[in-house]
């Protein structure tokens, strides 16, 4: 898609309302208290149903918080940065957890853990050079969207009941195609990086 290779324009979050009481941010601040809670419960006394019903709050207002900053124009700032923060974290968590209980393989992990860290450095960079984070994609955000199934689904399908058996093959279906595109959406951003940071090298025209 062209949108996907576009440079980085620096000035749409700044432009955005300084806002601190929306309810689009509560949602958000909501859904990251609950990540230590999620985590906790899926290490802890392994409540997967409890932890199971965070995944859906988090699922659900992640699109209800766009949903409604669009409706009544509650978009902000502080809301830009919280929603993909959330979200991130959750993946992290989830892969932490995952890792912990052998539902999925460390190097699994590792490549997802990678790919945001070289996400991280990217925007560090942009930063450093007066851009603002790159633009988040439709690649991307299918890579949330099936990652966020998977997630929940991974959990339904842990036994050895027939309802696990009838849900793990689209668990891992998910998981597949969420961490395909989930590190291809990561290559997008280096693409972009590039080609914001080779813009701004240009000489000016006279």
């Amino acid at each position: 898609m062209v949108e996907d290779t576009q440079p980085v324009q620096p000035q749409e979050v700044a432009e955005l309302p300084d806002r601190l009481w929306t309810v689009p941010n509560l949602l958000s601040i909501v859904r990251l208290a609950l990540v230590p809670v999620f985590l906790w419960l899926l290490l802890g006394p392994k409540a997967d149903g409890w932890a199971l019903a965070i995944l859906v709050y988090a699922g659900v207002s992640d699109w209800a918080d766009g949903k409604i900053a669009r409706l009544f124009n509650q978009a902000s700032r502080l809301g830009a940065m919280l929603d993909p923060a959330a979200d991130r974290l959750y993946t992290l968590a989830t892969v932490v957890a995952f890792v912990a209980r052998d539902i999925v393989p460390w190097w699994i992990a590792a490549l997802l853990v990678g790919r945001d860290v070289v996400v991280g450095i990217c925007i560090w960079v942009l930063g450093r050079n007066g851009f603002a984070p790159p633009e988040v994609t439709y690649i991307g955000k299918a890579a949330t969207f099936n990652l966020l199934y998977a997630m929940p689904l991974l959990l339904l399908a842990q036994g050895a009941s027939t309802a696990a058996t009838i849900i793990r093959p689209v668990a891992y279906a998910f998981a597949v195609w969420g961490g395909a595109l989930f590190l291809w959406s990561g290559v997008l951003y280096l693409v972009q990086t590039r080609a914001a940071l080779r813009s701004s090298a240009r000489p000016a025209p006279i």
